[in-house]
């Protein structure tokens, strides 16, 4: 049996968002964090994309419909 230690990344309309370290333990930081390079991921909905690699990758997906 062979234990793979993996790292988190974060990922906004294709991009790969930084994750300061002294931010990765907290998800909510991260995400005020996040949402200062792209307000658009205040609302956005957090989804767990799975493990590529060795990363277990979180997307940032906007939330798309209509007003009114």
């Amino acid at each position: 049996m062979q234990v793979n230690q993996l790292t988190r990344a974060y990922r906004y309309d294709g991009i790969d968002l930084p994750v300061p370290p002294h931010l990765a333990g907290d998800p909510d930081a991260l995400r005020a964090y996040h949402a200062t390079l792209y307000p658009a991921i205040t609302n956005a909905e957090m989804i767990d994309a799975g493990v590529s690699g060795t990363e277990h990758v979180t997307e940032y997906r906007r939330a798309v419909g209509t007003k009114g």
